[in-house]
Parts: C-alpha cells; structure tokens; sequence
C-alpha cells in the first residue's frame, strides 16, 4: 500500500480529480441546458441515437444507452474505431461524438472522413478542442481531466447526458439529490475480499456501462488484466475461469434486472470467487458476499450513486498492487495513435 507519506504524484492526482467531481457535476448539468434542449430536439425528429466514443467516453454511452430507449429513443453506443471500420449507417440519426479530450485520434479521423454531418453534435471537457470547433458541443466544468484512468470526466460526462435527458421530459431531481448529497460508505471489506485475486472481472446487467467503466479503469491502473462481461454474458461459458484468484464485482441497481444479478452473485461465490456488489436496489444484502449498500435508486440517480464509490474501491485497489499508481507506463492520457 501507498503511505500517507509516500504517495505517487498520480494518485495524487486522480484524488484531486475525485475530490471535485460532485460539485463539477452540478455546474454542468446547469450550464448544459441550452444546447441539450436542442440536442433533444434532433433526438425528437429523427427518434434514434449513435453514441460513438473511445474508452471511458463508450463506457458512458453503454451506461446511458437504456435510459434514452426508456424514453423511446432507438440508441446504440459504438466505439468510434468500429463505426469507422465497420460503420452503420448514419443517416437519419442524431449523432453524440464523445471525447474527454476532443483530440483522440479517431475522432480526428472520423471528421475527416464523413465530414459535416447533420444533427452531429459533442460531448467533451475541452471547450478548445478539434471536437468543439467541428459541431456543437457540451463542454463539462472544470477543464480537462489531468490525471490519468477516467474518474472525475465520467461523472462529469453523465451529468451532459443527464441535462439532454431532462431536456427529453426524464425527472432530473434524484440524480440531482445524489449529486448534492454524496455517500461515502466505509470500502474496506471489499478490498479485503479482493486482496488475493490476480484478476477481476465486473458485471451488471442494466449498469453494465458501469461496469465497464470501472474494469477500464482497474486494468490501467492496477494492470492487471480485468476485464468486463454483461450478466448474461458472462453466464454463458465464462463462468470456467472463476475461482479463488478471479474477484466478480457487480453492480445492482432498482430494476427488474436486480434479481438477476443476485442470482449471478450466489452463482459466483458457489465458485469460489470472492464476490462485492454495489447495490442500490434497496433488496436485502446477497448471502455470503460484500454488499456495499447505497439505498435504493435505479436510472441516472443509481450510476451517480455508485460509480463514485467504486472509483474509490478501484483506485484503492490498484494501490494495493502498484507502487507508483496513476502513472502511466504504456498509454497516454490522449490517445493520438490507432
């Protein structure tokens, strides 16, 4: 473990990053209202949605895609080196490029080769970027995210997302509530559970983006090979590698999902995995396995609750493992290469 008096300059920066995350969360959501009524506009008109992003950025379109198709929006979230390599068709849908940086080099590329697109808009932390001066553009508060594994940006991110869903007729007030009173509940004992694991594997079924978002970030800063699976997915075969050394994070929230994962959680620990759960259903804690309980929420209001404290377990975590965590020693904060 880092000590209090030996702690690298990266993990000192991802706390800082985290330390003012709820508060940039707000201002965003505020400022965003303008440009999100006529992001909604667009999403009206042509009914269905691309979410193309790379990274943590797609990890937030898989989070976000169920609550646009709750309000009847055909959304899929793509990475934006499939769409270029593999493309759907864009016609007749309204596109959100997201890119903390807006200068990842697929973004580069993918305005490059289709150009001036209508009903193309972005999502970024950078106000100055190639993105913000090719489209439109919600631009999160307090300027690019420094620190390296995405914590501070995420949140950020969903609160642009939560503005164009409000702008949509989606209540806004219990994900507002969360953000102006964050939990901090005690993430020991899931560590403790996760000390002799070589790798973890997380899962959710309707926080499935969630889930990705936070094995992203496992990976880079504990490096560590964890990796995500949806529930169903992970049932149908995966299930083999589990055991004592393989750790299961899941991630439940007040949706008809949330038996689901219960079941998934006994599945796991009959395994042999050490098993946590970062729940908001509100249902009983699962037998047998680390339930960090956040009340109950579900949609928005549930990923705000929980990613948060499981950006902390997953930076926790990566300390536990890496003596300089935060420091990158093979990637980039800004991706420029494919």
């Amino acid at each position: 473990m880092n000590s209090m008096s030996n702690r690298p300059a990266g993990l000192i920066a991802i706390e800082n990053e985290m330390a003012h995350q709820h508060a940039d969360a707000l201002a965003t959501f505020m400022a965003a209202a303008p440009l999100a009524e006529n992001i909604a506009a667009s999403l009206r008109r042509t009914g269905r949605l691309l979410l193309l992003g790379m990274g943590g950025s797609h990890a937030v379109g898989r989070a976000v895609e169920p609550l646009y198709r709750d309000l009847g929006i055909d959304a899929i979230a793509l990475p934006l080196s499939e769409q270029l390599g593999q493309p759907l068709p864009i016609a007749g849908r309204t596109i959100i490029v997201t890119s903390q940086s807006g200068e990842s080099a697929e973004v580069l590329r993918w305005f490059a080769v289709v150009g001036e697109q209508p009903d193309t808009f972005g999502i970024t932390l950078e106000g100055g970027s190639s993105l913000a001066r090719k489209v439109p553009c919600l631009v999160g508060a307090g300027g690019t995210e420094r620190a390296f594994a995405a914590t501070r940006s995420l949140t950020v991110t969903f609160a642009m997302h939560m503005a164009i869903l409000a702008a949509l007729g989606q209540d806004a007030q219990p994900a507002l509530a969360v953000l102006n009173t964050p939990q901090a509940p005690d993430i020991g004992t899931a560590l403790d559970a996760m000390s002799g694991v070589m790798t973890i594997v997380t899962s959710g079924r309707r926080l499935q983006g969630v889930a990705e978002a936070i094995a992203l970030g496992l990976t880079e800063l504990s490096r560590l090979p964890c990796f995500s699976l949806e529930g169903g997915q992970l049932r149908h075969g995966p299930m083999e590698m589990l055991g004592p050394s393989v750790g299961v994070l899941l991630f439940r929230a007040r949706d008809e999902t949330a038996a689901l994962v219960a079941g998934m959680a006994a599945s796991a620990f009959e395994a042999g995995s050490p098993v946590v759960i970062f729940d908001t259903s509100g249902d009983p804690p699962a037998d047998d396995v680390v339930t960090i309980g956040l009340g109950q929420a579900s949609g928005m209001a549930a990923i705000l609750a929980i990613l948060p404290v499981a950006q902390r377990f997953m930076v926790a975590f990566a300390a536990s493992r890496v003596a300089d965590v935060g420091t990158p020693v093979r990637s980039t904060k800004i991706t420029r290469s494919e």
